[in-house]
Order: structure tokens, then C-alpha cells, then sequence
């Protein structure tokens, strides 16, 4: 990433627990910027809770200043949603204090992911960041490098909170995901060189690099996978794409020589919502009675069919001898559940996609929807005709998923550069404001 190639200049964290060694290899172009970054993680690591805090759900209770949950915590859905159906929900979500995730935890939730659309806003929109940039900035670090430190800080901070989790589950559930730089999305190696030194400098046993599901980097995730690092693989929009990407993680077990696979684990995140949302469209414009009565409907039936194909590939001889060296399953990540159209239920994209091995992870207005009126029963894989139905019905209408997933992919890579980049510019500003800038 011309993002991560700031990355180079962080310092671990100190850890015992840490599988990576310091690599003299030749970092991509993108990652130049981190190598100029300091050691300033480790002693940063601590959590701060001298920040501004951000509104929350009112169902959330708010964290004390000394850290604590406030109120004793309560069951809810989401507790039924794991210990009932086997689903795990996550957080999507992330930002300072970190400790505002501690009423999110006692709730239920199990793990967060992030992205460079999330931490734009974060950042963009909070002063919590503000006394660690202008400490970077003022000891010379440029725009980009001062970013990878907050970001990196965040997700140290927030693996700490879920290492319990992390612990209790034995490597199924307590993650954090941080995504390599949204530039590398067409660089094969400069993926693999960024995923790989990102893991290195958050240096927690429970961090997920999230790498896009795009042609290029498909090899990227075999290649990371192999090299021992668990990865949360993202941007995933249709059934083909969906497919090589079991096939680049079981590659890439295969080829990692451990003996012990147990704590090299993946999730598959499949975007949901979008997919109604560009399917609609094309559907009004075909127009037709029987177009119209598909819309909504496209996203949910292409998930189920996408469970039956986990199911599928999860199974026999090639996955069992895996198995045997303690492999776990690449679960699928429901990504993408927030409902973009008010005529939908708010739990659309939730409700009908609960089934065992499986994450849902759902940002505020889908989470806060779920825990107040969602029902917890397994209904993924409850009506896979029906789902088979309406995928070929919306192929008898002239749509190809394929083409319907590139378009996707290609939209959700230049949307999370766009937001990359703004927030870089944001932080300029910010810099020659205070009159820090490193040039």
C-alpha cells in the first residue's frame, strides 16, 4: 500500500505469543512510508480513556472512566444467536475509546471488523486522535505513516478486549480485522508483502488481515494463509468469486508444512445488502411483473446458495486429512448487513441468514435492530429450493451474477480508495492547520 508501505516503519509490540520474524526482504513501494515509522506502538499500547466519546445505540451502555461496563450487563438475542444457532456476531464498527466496545462484549458480541470507510469516519470526524497525530507529526512522520500508527493502535487496543474471547473459543472467535491498503487491490506480492508486515507490527495472536477478494489477490490469500497468518478475506460478491476463495485457503494450508493448523483460521466475508441494492436497480428497469417481484429477494438467495456450497467444499477427504492436523473451517462472514432500503425489514439481512459456523457481523442500526426484535432460529439453509429458484429466475431475466459481482468488487474497491484517500487529505489539513506538517 502506498498505505502500507508505511506499515515498514512500525515497530512490533512485544509479544511472546508472536509467530513472525523480522523479514530483510525487499518491501513493495507501498510500504516505504511505514518503514520510516517509530517505535512508538509498544509504549502507546495502553488503553486511553481521556477521549472524546462518540454517541452510541441506546441500547448500549456507556463505559464508565474507570473503564468499567456500568450496569450489569444483560442476556440478549445475541447470546441466543451464538450459544443456540452457532452464529457469531460481530461489531462492525470502530473507533476511540476503544473501551466503548466493553458494552458490545457483555451483549453478546464476539469480535469486530474494520475498513478504510471506518476509520475515515473515525478519525475524520473525532478529536480522540488528535494528541497522538500531532505527536507523530511533530516527530517527523509524514500523512500516511502517522495514519498506520492510529490505525494500528486501535486494533491492538480493541484485540486486548477480545483476547478473552479469543482464548475461551481456542481461535474461533474474539478477532479483530484491520485491511491492508485499499491501493494494493490489483498487486498480488504487494498484498502479500503488506498482509505479512501489517501482522508483524499489531503483533496479536487474534488479528485478521483482511485482503480483498479480487482476481489478483486471490493468490495473495493462498500465499498469506500459507505463510501462517489468519486472514479475513473481503469484497466477496459472488458464488464463483466465493469458490476460489476456499480453494486459496485450503491451498494454502496445504502448502503452509505445519503440523498444527489450528491457529491459522479464516472467515470469508460475502457482502449482502449491495447486492439487492444494484439488483433492484436492474430489476426496475427490466421492469416486468415477475422482475419486480424479485427485488429484494437476489442477496438472501445467493448467501443460502453460497452456505450449501461451504458445506459442500467443507467436507471429504481433501478437508478431513486437513482436519486431521487441527484445521478449522474458513467460516462465512456476512458483510454488508445493513438494510439501504426503507422498505425492507431492518433485520433482512440478518434474520434470514442464521446458521452454525457462520459470522454476522453488523454495524449499529442492523445490531440495534436484531437485539430489540430479531428471532434466533436457523433458517440459512430452510428454504435452499427456493433460494435455487430465484437465482436462476434472475438469470432467465438476462442477469449475470458474474458481471453483477465484478461490478460490485470494482465499486467496493474504488469506495474504500476514495476513502483512504479523503482521509489522508483530512489529516493533511489537520496537519498544516496545527501547523505540524513533516514538509
Amino acid at each position: 500500500m502506498a498505505s502500507i508501505s508505511n506499515l515498514a516503519n512500525l515497530t512490533p509490540a512485544t509479544s511472546t505469543n508472536s509467530r513472525s520474524s523480522s523479514s530483510s526482504s525487499v518491501l513493495p513501494r507501498s510500504f516505504l512510508n511505514l518503514r520510516s515509522l517509530n517505535a512508538k506502538l509498544s509504549s502507546s499500547s495502553h488503553l486511553s480513556l481521556r477521549h472524546n466519546q462518540t454517541s452510541r445505540p441506546s441500547l448500549f451502555v456507556r463505559c464508565s472512566a474507570s473503564g468499567g461496563n456500568g450496569s450489569a450487563a444483560k442476556r440478549t438475542t445475541l447470546h441466543d444467536l451464538y450459544e443456540k444457532e452457532g452464529q457469531s456476531p460481530w461489531y462492525d464498527n470502530l473507533c476511540r475509546p476503544v473501551t466503548d466496545l466493553l458494552p458490545f462484549i457483555a451483549r453478546g458480541v464476539r469480535g469486530v471488523t474494520s475498513n478504510p470507510a471506518i476509520f475515515q469516519k473515525a478519525i475524520s470526524t473525532s478529536n480522540a486522535y488528535n494528541d497522538q497525530f500531532r505527536t507523530l507529526v511533530e516527530s517527523g512522520k509524514d500523512i500516511e505513516s502517522a495514519y498506520w500508527e492510529l490505525v494500528v493502535k486501535d486494533i491492538q487496543d480493541a484485540c486486548k478486549l477480545f483476547e478473552p474471547i479469543y482464548d475461551q473459543t481456542e481461535a474461533e472467535d474474539g478477532y479483530v480485522s484491520v485491511e491492508v491498503s485499499p491501493r494494493l487491490a490489483d498487486d498480488t506480492n504487494g498484498t502479500v508483502e503488506a498482509a505479512k508486515y501489517l501482522h508483524k507490527v499489531v503483533d496479536r495472536r487474534n488479528v485478521y488481515i483482511k485482503i480483498p477478494a479480487t482476481a489478483p489477490c486471490i493468490p495473495s490469500i493462498r500465499d498469506v494463509i500459507a505463510s501462517g497468518i489468519s486472514v479475513n478475506v473481503t469484497l466477496i460478491f459472488s458464488i464463483a468469486r466465493y469458490e476460489a476463495v476456499i480453494d486459496a485457503y485450503l491451498d494454502g494450508l496445504e502448502a503452509s508444512g505445519l503440523d498444527d493448523l489450528s491457529r491459522v483460521t479464516s472467515v470469508a466475508s460475502f457482502f449482502v445488502s449491495r447486492v439487492d441494492t444494484l439488483m433492484d436497480k436492474m430489476l426496475e428497469k427490466i421492469g416486468t411483473p415477475e422482475a419486480l417481484d424479485l427485488r429484494g429477494k437476489a442477496a438472501v438467495a445467493q448467501a443460502a446458495l453460497a452456505y450449501k456450497l461451504y458445506q459442500k467444499k467443507f467436507s471429504g477427504p481433501r478437508w478431513e486429512a486437513l482436519v486431521k492436523k487441527g484445521a478449522k473451517k474458513q467460516r462465512l462472514l456476512w458483510a454488508s448487513t445493513s438494510v439501504k432500503n426503507p422498505a425492507y425489514s431492518d433485520t433482512l439481512y440478518v434474520a434470514p441468514l442464521i446458521g452454525p459456523d457462520t459470522v454476522s457481523t453488523m454495524p449499529d442500526q442492523a445490531l440495534e435492530a436484531f437485539i430489540d426484535h430479531g428471532t434466533v432460529k436457523r433458517t440459512i439453509d430452510a428454504n435452499v429450493s427456493e433460494a435455487e429458484g430465484i437465482y436462476s429466475a434472475l438469470e432467465k431475466l438476462g442477469i449475470d451474477w458474474n458481471k453483477v459481482g465484478e461490478q460490485l468488487e470494482e465499486e467496493g474497491v474504488d469506495s474504500f480508495k476514495k476513502s483512504f484517500e479523503s482521509l489522508l487529505g483530512t489529516l493533511q489539513e489537520k496537519a498544516n492547520t496545527l501547523k505540524l506538517a513533516s514538509h
